[in-house]
């Protein structure tokens, strides 16, 4: 029976893999690393800035890496001000609603990134419950996000289903026994199928994702 939907909110939300991609782009010149879409999606995509520094530009001192990441996301804020939310996203809030489905958003981004984010999309007010990293350390890939979700919810990992678009927060949500659903905005989807996705979808319009959603609810009839 279906109780929770988890959702990320990068590249799940709203397609936002282009912006964070760009600003990198731009602040790994400095340190002589030109970088493409594959190293983009092997060592950024999904992790938490503390954990893509560390690997990536390992000499920052602690202090300095806190800077580079300060600047990474005021610069990807003013550049984030006209998303607009993943197609299909206003749908699947109103059967959560309908159907008395709990929904929580379960995210790697940094709290000024995320309030900002749900604020631009029109969010606000529409999920009861935001994890960040920093309140289930040490982040994804580590499963400690989502059975954080779990638990604050009441809720059995059998009994939920999580939205993500990369390979580190599918690792975090199967990791907590949830069935996983891929967004194939950033990632390939048999990127997302190899780190343990059990379907992949463009968005939330794929009829094959209403066919999936309309068998769990029934369930709960």
């Amino acid at each position: 029976m279906l109780e929770a939907i988890l959702f990320d909110l990068d590249g799940t939300l709203a397609d936002t893999d282009s912006i964070h991609f760009a600003v990198w782009q731009d602040i790994l010149v400095r340190y002589d690393l030109d970088i493409d879409r594959s190293f983009y999606r092997k060592r950024i995509s999904g992790r938490t800035n503390s954990k893509i520094i560390k690997d990536i530009i390992p000499q920052l001192t602690l202090e300095d890496a806190w800077q580079l990441a300060t600047e990474k996301e005021e610069t990807y804020r003013r550049l984030a001000n006209s998303l607009l939310p993943t197609p299909g996203l206003d749908k699947i809030i109103e059967l959560t609603d309908q159907a008395s489905i709990k929904k929580a958003v379960v995210t790697n981004a940094p709290e000024d990134n995320a309030m900002y984010m749900i604020k631009v999309l029109r969010l606000t007010g529409i999920f009861p419950m935001i994890i960040m990293a920093k309140d289930a350390p040490p982040g994804k890939p580590d499963p400690a996000p989502y059975k954080l979700a779990l638990s604050r919810l009441g809720v059995k990992a059998k009994n939920a289903i999580a939205f993500e678009d990369s390979a580190s927060g599918i690792r975090s949500a199967v990791g907590a026994g949830i069935y996983t659903i891929g967004i194939t905005s950033s990632h390939p989807a048999q990127d997302l199928i190899d780190a343990g996705a059990s379907m992949t979808v463009n968005d939330f319009t794929d009829p094959q994702l209403w066919k999936f959603l309309d068998r769990k609810t029934k369930a709960r009839r």
